[in-house]
């Protein structure tokens, strides 16, 4: 079965006011929902199921709704279209006897494209998200803001605008996870686990990666203090969930421990249940999680 826990996330704050119904959001993903690739059609994207069973568009659990946003795309390699354009350059001066100039190499080019691009392999890849009404939060499983971004512009499209806006907070999360490696500990339910990125200043400074490592020790310290500033840090929360913390507020290398994981399955273990539960239990903890973070940024800046 597909994995039903995130492994990463990018965050985006919603207005809970004018969040749309569940139904009204299956509505409208329906209406732009994933066609594969057609004919001359480099690339797909629509909306898809976002579980391995049963065809709805949104699943709900609860006060979550997990989507998945579908890309489907041509896989044509340049080696190919190059040897097959070599064959009939040499062809046209062998039979014809002259060259081919630049102009109509670009149009045999094309026209080889044209003629392969139906055949062509794909490749398809998903991008879920979980929208909970309750938290007013838009969580995406990607850490990569490009993507997070595409995802969020095509819930726009398809609902004809959306109130989402990356968190800004009072206190930075690099300066937040900068002072806790400092001190050697975190805040609140919160815990140093045993990985962190340090970067120097300026455009070519130097960047340490420490991975399984107590970090509490001094040459961590003397890192810091010479002008060093953490881009990630590994914590824990609540011994439910470890994670790496980006200076960008990006949740990366999400680990759910065992006590959430057996309480989901706990609850039953067919497929469709232990999704529903595991959904329900991780947007729980993870919603938990970033509101006490954001807690401990000294909360959100208001617009």
């Amino acid at each position: 079965m597909n994995n039903p826990y995130f492994k990463q996330l990018s965050l985006y704050i919603l207005n809970k006011d004018k969040m749309p119904d569940l139904a009204i959001l299956a509505e409208k993903l329906q209406e732009v929902a994933f066609v594969p690739c057609m004919g001359l059609d480099w690339d797909s994207v629509g909306f898809a199921n976002p579980v391995p069973f049963g065809s709805n568009i949104v699943f709900p659990a609860q006060n979550t709704w997990r989507i998945a946003l579908k890309k489907e795309e041509k896989v044509l390699p340049a080696a190919v279209v190059r040897d097959i354009l070599d064959e009939k350059i040499n062809e046209i001066r062998e039979t014809e006897r002259r060259n081919v100039g630049r102009k109509e190499k670009l149009e045999l080019k094309e026209t080889i494209t044209d003629d392969l691009l139906p055949r062509a392999f794909t490749k398809s890849s998903k991008t879920e998200a979980i929208m909970d009404a309750k938290y007013g939060f838009l969580m995406i499983n990607q850490s990569s803001s490009v993507r997070a971004e595409i995802l969020l512009t095509k819930l726009r499209e398809a609902l004809g605008g959306l109130e989402a806006k990356q968190p800004r907070t009072k206190q930075s999360p690099g300066s937040l996870i900068t002072e806790w490696l400092l001190r050697g500990s975190a805040a609140g339910h919160f815990e140093l686990d045993s990985d962190c990125e340090l970067k120097g200043l300026g455009d070519a400074a130097p960047v340490v990666k420490i991975s399984r490592h107590d970090l509490t020790v001094e040459e961590i310290n003397n890192l810091l203090r010479s002008g060093k500033i953490v881009t990630q840090l590994g914590l824990s929360w609540q011994d439910r969930v470890r994670f790496v913390l980006t200076q960008n507020f990006t949740l990366k290398r999400i680990q759910f421990l065992d006590v959430i994981q057996e309480e989901a399955a706990s609850q039953g273990d067919d497929i469709e249940s232990l999704t529903f539960t595991s959904q329900i239990l991780m947007a729980e903890a993870l919603s938990e999680l970033i509101t006490e973070l954001i807690d401990h940024l000294g909360g959100l800046i208001p617009e």
